[in-house]
């Protein structure tokens, strides 16, 4: 995937900025992802994962810098998207000067980028890096920050699964429903509680041991399974993808029994048409990026500071948003996806316009 590659998505416009950040003593590698400040500074979080390769690193920036653009647009934020990858294993190369290297990369652009959590960096890094930038969310409480993002993305989650159960079931409710989770991770657990209170049957998988005897320890009614391949052809109803990308690919979309995907993974589609073989298997997809919106909505609102009961009132208004998608795919004659993609270019085109407008 090239940087200035255009794509064939209507309204895209590719990606304003990418930077490469380098220290060598501290060993940092990072690529930031500026996709679009149509609707204000972009943001979104920063990745620490081991890519096989530098290729690889840049792709999952774009592809989840595009896709923060996407669902701050629909989140009602005014906040442009953006990523930001550090490449390494986190186990070997996290340390103070990295990443208050990484922080100060981050204050050169100016607020155009502000970061976050993601897969691979926690609060307390966040707290790290701050040391070197303003432009920093998912702060610790003790720094007057929202704390773990993944609370409000699991609860986000939560609500656009429910909407997409009233839209298949006509109720919006998990009770009695075998709901699968693939990934007890941050947001995982969470969901999983959720569920487990909802009077869901949870079935779940998870490749870490310490996820799996958390849950054991926590809820020890939800089966778990040996891996992911088991649970999608297993007996279920819901499908939540909470780990990697990509979950929905050819293989997995072919043998999946559940009638509706959704789950807190970014970037679910590993191609393009995989929506459409979701629809033509009568299975409803609820974009990743509508339902697991809950994160960054938390984390926004540390930027006027931050006030929990506000920002789980307006996670929970995902539910909202997931019906609309699904009523406009219904009227429309087309995938969520695509529904959920025109509306997201709908606002930034239409608010970002009114930037042209001279203040003075």
């Amino acid at each position: 995937m090239g940087v200035f590659a255009s794509t064939d998505d209507p309204g895209a416009t590719g990606h304003e900025q990418v930077v490469f950040c380098q220290d060598k003593q501290s060993g940092l590698k990072a690529i930031i992802g500026i996709y679009s400040t149509a609707l204000g500074p972009a943001l979104g979080g920063t990745r620490f994962y081991p890519y096989a390769s530098e290729a690889e690193a840049l792709a999952d920036v774009l592809d989840l810098s595009r896709g923060m653009a996407y669902k701050n647009a629909l989140a009602g934020l005014d906040l442009g998207g953006g990523k930001a990858v550090i490449w390494g294993d986190p186990e070997q190369l996290k340390s103070e000067p990295l990443l208050r290297a990484y922080g100060r990369f981050v204050e050169s652009l100016g607020g155009r980028y502000y970061t976050a959590c993601d897969v691979g960096t926690y609060v307390a890094d966040m707290d790290v890096i701050a040391r070197e930038t303003r432009y920093v969310t998912g702060r610790s409480v003790e720094h007057g920050g929202a704390g773990d993002s993944s609370i409000l993305t699991a609860w986000g989650v939560f609500q656009g699964m429910r909407a997409a159960a009233e839209h298949v079931w006509g109720d919006p409710t998990l009770a009695g429903r075998r709901v699968g989770v693939a990934g007890l991770g941050k947001v995982g657990k969470y969901l999983t509680g959720h569920l487990v209170s909802d009077g869901a049957e949870v079935v779940a998988t998870d490749v870490n041991p310490k996820a799996l005897d958390w849950v054991r320890a926590t809820h020890p009614q939800v089966e778990l399974v040996d891996d992911v391949a088991a649970l999608v052809a297993a007996d279920i109803d819901v499908y939540a993808p909470c780990a990697l990308g990509g979950a929905l690919n050819d293989d997995t979309v072919s043998v999946l029994r559940a009638k509706v995907v959704a789950g807190a993974a970014n970037n679910q589609l590993a191609h393009p048409g995989i929506e459409k073989v979701l629809a033509d298997r009568g299975i409803l997809y609820a974009p990743d990026y509508v339902v697991n919106a809950g994160g960054v909505i938390q984390v926004a609102d540390e930027i006027e500071g931050f006030n929990f009961e506000r920002a789980k009132l307006r996670a929970t208004r995902i539910f909202d948003t997931t019906r609309e998608i699904l009523r406009l795919a219904d009227d429309e004659g087309v995938p969520p996806a695509v529904a959920a993609d025109r509306l997201a270019e709908r606002r930034m085109a239409d608010v970002g316009r009114l930037r042209t407008i001279r203040l003075s």
